[in-house]
């Protein structure tokens, strides 16, 4: 029996977001958000992102991926390079990232551009991984079939073998990603679904415009 939905709403009634509150560089604001996030109790991993590509298929697909670094430049993370979402930035380099902090009543929409970091920033932040993580990033064929979860095991337990008392080298395929944005959107909700919504885009000249969107 279908459940009927059209009566989940809630109020957003927190905090709003005000054309004076908004610094010239949208990096300013993401970090003070982000670091207030971060400071809750009420988030559990405040660098949990969801990113979304253009598959090969034609289709978008959505998943959540963690935030490692932001710096001026943009956002990095870190996945396999041969996994469902490597080959759509590979093909695509268009991408949209999304944090959704429900306790604070906020989003933060991304959009940018994916490209890959350099060798030895990707070899630096792997080697500060714990060695369970690094040999599941060698154990494991991202998203591709496999016959089942044994093969998996086998196959961790393969390079456990292989690099027992060894230092754990980065695999070729997996390392990181630097998203330089074009735009990004905060997003506060407020009562009435009168929400406030901020856009930065990002000029030729590098600079920032700042506009108000309608909820």
């Amino acid at each position: 029996m279908p459940k009927d939905l059209s009566n989940y709403r809630k109020s957003y009634e927190k905090q709003e977001l005000l054309e004076s509150n908004c610094p010239e560089n949208p990096m300013e604001l993401f970090k003070d958000w982000f670091l207030n996030a971060d400071a809750s109790n009420a988030i559990v991993e405040t660098n949990a992102m969801t990113i979304s590509t253009i598959g090969n298929d034609g289709f978008p697909k959505s998943r959540v991926v963690l935030l490692k670094k932001y710096t001026w430049e943009g956002f990095i993370f870190y996945t396999n390079y041969t996994s469902e979402k490597g080959k759509a930035i590979e093909e695509n380099n268009h991408i949209c990232l999304s944090f959704f902090w429900p306790a604070l009543e906020q989003q933060i929409i991304i959009k940018g551009t994916a490209e890959k970091l350099a060798e030895n920033l990707s070899d630096g932040y792997f080697e500060s991984r714990p060695n369970g993580s690094k040999l599941g990033a060698w154990a494991s064929p991202q998203s591709r079939v496999v016959a089942s979860k044994k093969e998996l095991e086998k196959q961790l337990a393969s390079f456990e073998k292989e690099y027992q008392g060894k230092e754990i080298p980065r695999p070729e395929h997996w390392g990181g990603y630097l998203v330089k944005p074009i735009s990004i959107e905060f997003w506060q909700g407020r009562p009435n679904r009168m929400h406030d919504r901020m856009r930065y885009s990002l000029r030729k000249d590098f600079s920032w415009k700042l506009e108000r969107l309608a909820p």
